[in-house]
């Protein structure tokens, strides 16, 4: 029996500041082809080689990756500062559009990190570009410095919402995540229901209100460790879960 196909979103590079490329963090393939037990295959963040309709029908389900470039403030309603960093404007015309008619229809999606950004802002939330300047947060950001061990590694709670879909995964209203972002939910969409706060208020997982399929994202990075990890796994497990159910 074939194994479902994931579209993972990629991000643009240049190798040598010269060449553009496409490409996306070998982490979260694996999450996806070992613990999700689905086939991954990189999209490319360029919307000129694509409709949204011919991804719906090549792809059984996304995962909405993180990523250096945020999104463009001009997506809700803001002018764009220092503070907001830098932008890759091609990735926010393929994501945004394909979060909203996944969430439509039921394909699944799993948002991470910018992905998780990306769901509150296709459905018409905000993002403050430095969180850390917020009265009573932490720094979430990325350390500068050590190994990708130490950088990955856990750094603070994330308290879940009872009865919610994520109690369901992580069988616990508490657990312990790391941390690798500047900017974060500001005003939640209209339809953004948040099942995860860290311990100083900053949203940390989320849902969509109604929503017909399985549409969660996290602002942590799950991808890391995954098939061993006691948060990460169950999560790719209920990805992978969602990607072979029947259509409706």
């Amino acid at each position: 029996m074939l194994r479902p196909v994931v579209g993972i979103i990629g991000n643009s590079y240049l190798i040598g500041d010269k060449y553009p490329t496409q490409g996306s963090g070998v982490m979260n393939l694996e999450a996806i082809a070992e613990v999700a037990n689905a086939i991954p295959i990189i999209i490319p963040s360029l919307p000129k080689c694509f409709s949204t309709e011919e991804l719906m029908a090549v792809f059984d389900g996304f995962l909405f990756t993180g990523g250096r470039p945020n999104v463009h403030p001009s997506y809700y309603g803001c002018q764009p500062t220092e503070a907001h960093g830098f932008f890759d404007k091609n990735r926010d015309e393929v994501v945004l559009p394909l979060i909203q008619a996944c969430e439509k229809r039921g394909k699944p999606i799993l948002g991470l990190c910018r992905g998780f950004q990306e769901f509150n802002v296709a459905f018409g939330g905000t993002l403050h570009p430095e969180i850390r300047e917020l009265p009573g947060r932490g720094n979430h950001r990325m350390p500068p410095d050590g190994t990708l061990e130490e950088q990955f590694a856990h750094r603070h709670e994330v308290q879940i919402v009872e009865g919610g879909e994520f109690e369901n995964i992580f069988r616990s209203t508490s657990i312990i995540v790391n941390s690798l972002h500047g900017q974060g939910i500001d005003i939640p969409g209209d339809r953004i229901i948040i099942e995860g706060y860290a311990t100083d208020g900053t949203p940390e997982a989320l849902t969509i209100k109604n929503s017909v399929g399985f549409c969660l994202a996290v602002q942590w990075h799950p991808e890391w460790n995954a098939s061993l990890d006691i948060v990460s796994k169950p999560l790719f497990e209920a990805f992978g879960n969602a990607l072979r159910l029947p259509p409706d």
